[in-house]
């Protein structure tokens, strides 16, 4: 008797009673000591209970006066869409607030759930306006006083939408609101305190919207911007001169400096969040097809990277990487490459990679990858361009033999996070490559010379910029390197700097 009342009571109860929390990785940046400057990557992890919790998008309308906005929202829309489903079915209260627009949903259930909420007591007095800055916000990174469209030959500015994005459904449970007071009610009525924004754009509606970020944070609620589902409107042709993505990266940034953290769609939805690391390996000398398969299984894959290789076709033809389609879908190039003269195709994959703003991880023969000494083929100014080194060729300290490469730091750029537990001093076998310039948008982190005696001092590791991509490279990666704890430390920092991952520590927690 008593197990079959259990049976039965347990029967009634929602789903939505039973299920787990949200659990996501959310990523902010803080300010470094003055002595250090700029911001580090700090994360967290958040645990939300799903009712009470929504997400609101934003302004994923169904046309723009701009065909590139409208392109990307169009590719945005449909993942979107699975990703709100599956939030909706684990008990995340939706919103859809498609601006300008609510005469298409007129006397809809989700329309009248909007407006029918109770006034809550606790209405902010702005909550009905624009908000445009908060307090210690400066100005945005990038210059959209043109509108932000990246269209060769834009129309001029004008209301093109009608409707939120086909392609994301509006379920009978959610509710529709561009109204910073209607939303407000909605989300005290339910007892709302965790809010999820996704949609467009970032620079724009996202952030300065009545029911945006910007609002959201100033008057309480625990608000994240998922990051992945959000486009901005710049202008490539604008300052700061980056790519349309690196712009979205840098709106991103500010957000998270200034407004609040940001969190990834996978675990919105109780996945993981992977970052796809793609090596493209293609040389004789060092083994790095060994030791870097072997760095990315101990180092990477137990940090819940996704790892991918592309080798040279070292059979048949050696300037060819099979696969090398793979970077089109990355969000790191790990490159071990040397003298190898691509196939112009090949190559153009390579430098869409980089003019995309996305970041690289270079080490040793990377500084030669794509030139043959005196020949105008390939990429001759790859290294100087992309790297922001000189290499000069290598010393004659052969590898095994005579005095090592003693590496040390650079004492300005000693509290740089990717030197986080690396030694102060440490040895390589490996020869030492000639690099006494470094570019002026470099920043140098370690230096070599040869024996503890020697006189030389060419950089051994640095970063860069490149079209406001991160890109961290180091001449070290002989074979014996990769038993060093320095060296793999080094390494392992430098890949979770440029995909802006926090550095753990060395007792192995974060800082």
């Amino acid at each position: 008797m008593i197990r079959s009342f259990c049976a039965v009571f347990l029967a009634a109860i929602p789903t939505v009673a039973l299920a787990q929390p949200l659990v996501m990785t959310a990523r902010e940046r803080v300010a470094n000591p003055a002595d250090i400057g700029g911001f580090e990557v700090r994360e967290k992890s958040i645990r939300w209970n799903p009712k009470q919790t929504a997400i609101i998008i934003c302004d994923m309308w169904d046309k723009h006066w701009c065909s590139g906005a409208t392109q990307r929202v169009g590719e945005l829309a449909p993942r979107m869409d699975r990703v709100v489903a599956e939030a909706r079915a684990r008990g995340v209260f939706i919103i859809h607030s498609p601006s300008d627009c609510m005469d298409y949903y007129k006397g809809t259930p989700q329309r009248q759930r909007a407006q029918s909420a109770p006034e809550a007591k606790n209405q902010p007095k702005e909550i009905a306006n624009w908000c445009s800055r908060i307090q210690g916000e400066p100005a945005l990174p990038v210059d959209d006083s043109d509108g932000g469209c990246d269209d060769s030959q834009p129309t001029p500015s004008h209301r093109a939408w009608t409707r939120e994005h086909h392609a994301i459904q509006v379920a009978d449970q959610d509710a529709v609101s561009d109204s910073g007071k209607e939303i407000w009610n909605l989300l005290e009525a339910r007892g709302i305190t965790n809010v999820l924004v996704m949609g467009v754009h970032t620079n724009m509606c996202v952030l300065g919207r009545p029911f945006g970020l910007r609002q959201m944070a100033r008057n309480g609620k625990n608000v994240v911007l998922v990051r992945d589902l959000t486009d901005a409107m710049y202008n490539p042709r604008k300052a700061p001169f980056v790519s349309h993505r690196r712009g979205t990266e840098l709106i991103i940034e500010h957000i998270e400096k200034y407004v609040c953290p940001s969190v990834v769609s996978a675990e919105v939805v109780g996945r993981p969040a992977q970052s796809n690391v793609v090596f493209v390996i293609g040389e004789e000398e060092y083994h790095t097809s060994e030791t870097l398969a072997r760095f990315a299984k101990d180092e990477l894959e137990k940090r819940g990277m996704l790892c991918q290789f592309v080798f040279a076709d070292e059979k048949t033809d050696k300037n060819r990487f099979p696969d090398i389609e793979k970077l089109r879908n990355a969000d790191l190039m790990v490159l071990s490459v040397r003298r190898r003269i691509l196939p112009p195709e090949q190559l153009a994959i390579v430098r869409e990679y980089l003019e995309s703003g996305r970041p690289l991880v270079g080490i040793r023969t990377a500084s030669h990858a794509f030139a043959l000494p005196n020949k105008p083929d390939g990429w001759p100014v790859f290294d100087k361009e992309v790297l922001g080194g000189d290499y000069q060729m290598h010393y004659a300290n052969s590898p095994d033999k005579g005095p090592p490469t003693v590496v040390t730091r650079v004492e300005e750029s000693a509290k740089h996070p990717i030197l986080t537990g690396v030694a102060p001093e440490f040895s390589s076998k490996g020869t030492l490559y000639r690099n006494k310039t470094l570019a002026k948008t470099a920043t140098p982190l370690l230096r070599g010379r040869i024996g503890r005696d020697g006189n030389e001092k060419d950089f051994v590791a640095w970063t860069n910029t490149y079209k406001g991509g991160r890109i961290f490279y180091t001449s070290l990666g002989y074979p014996d390197d990769f038993q060093n704890p320095s060296f793999r430390r080094l390494l392992l920092n430098g890949i979770l700097w440029s995909i802006e991952r926090e550095i753990p520590i060395s007792n192995g927690k974060s800082r």
